[in-house]
């Protein structure tokens, strides 16, 4: 299953690897890719859209939207 969100507010590399890690760790995520330019989010496994949703606010993005 593949997953990707819009997130406003990723601007750097630190934003990028924040989110990655916090998503990353998640059960049932293979691969989770942050395009800071475009500023989304794409997650590949079999996560709940709510878990991904909570990771990437644990890493400071209130602002998350499914694309």
């Amino acid at each position: 299953m593949a997953l990707t969100y819009s997130v406003p507010g990723i601007s750097c590399e630190h934003c990028k690897t924040s989110i990655e890690a916090e998503v990353g760790a998640l059960d049932g995520v293979d691969d989770v890719e942050v395009d800071v330019e475009a500023q989304t989010v794409h997650v590949e496994g079999e996560v709940a859209d709510d878990a991904v949703r909570a990771a990437i606010a644990e890493a400071g993005y209130d602002e998350v939207n499914p694309i």
